[in-house]
């Protein structure tokens, strides 16, 4: 089971995003649990500036705009 986190103040990108790392971990058949992190004093205890953020497992995979398809593929299956 993946640990995946989206950090973000939840606006659209960041909602994008959570519906694009579910999609992607049901095509690769990986259990993934989503966790939506708001909390600025969270995001920035990651190093963030730019969300939406991904977090994986704890490490720190993508921040800023939307993720690619194939690279969340390759985070998730890595």
């Amino acid at each position: 089971m993946k640990d995946v986190k989206v950090l973000g103040p939840g606006c659209k990108r960041c909602a994008a995003t959570v519906e694009m790392v579910q999609t992607e971990a049901d095509k690769l058949g990986i259990p993934v649990t989503i966790e939506k992190v708001t909390d600025y004093a969270a995001i920035a205890g990651y190093g963030i500036a730019s969300t939406p953020g991904i977090v994986i497992d704890g490490k720190v995979v993508h921040a800023g705009g939307l993720p690619k398809p194939d690279d969340l593929a390759h985070w998730l299956a890595a």
